[in-house]
């Protein structure tokens, strides 16, 4: 008779975990920094949301950019992003900032960029 299942039942269940080390969903290293956008000097040009796509979002309302998840892409896709910021308004800091920084963030009167709305081109060519 084959032992391989007894294998799974012998295992122990827990297994030896660096927490410090690791991410606890992704498994990676942990980042020393977080990633924020100011985005009162955001131009909206979106570039960093194309380079770190699951880490920057352009805001629909204000059309720029911000940072939504800090565990979405890899540091050095990150810092591709930020390189790739043409006013340089994307920043490593301190997660105990981030806080800080939101609020800031939300005492601050931020006009919306040059967004255009959103036309059903179906619907213009039945008006035509």
């Amino acid at each position: 008779m084959n032992s391989f299942p007894e294998k799974a039942f012998q295992a122990s269940s827990q297994e030896a975990i660096t927490p410090l080390e690791k991410e606890p969903v992704l498994g990676g290293q942990l980042r020393a920094k977080a990633v924020w956008v100011d985005e009162v000097a955001c131009i909206g040009c979106r570039y960093c949301a194309h380079v770190a796509t699951n880490t920057f979002l352009v805001e629909d309302t204000l059309g720029r950019s911000r940072a939504i998840r800090q565990d979405g892409d890899s540091t050095d896709l990150i810092q591709e992003a930020i390189d790739t910021c043409p006013v340089d308004c994307i920043h490593w800091v301190e997660f105990e900032e981030l806080e800080k920084l939101k609020k800031e963030l939300e005492m601050q009167d931020i006009t919306p960029l040059g967004i255009l709305p959103k036309v059903s081109r179906l619907k213009n060519r039945s008006e035509k």
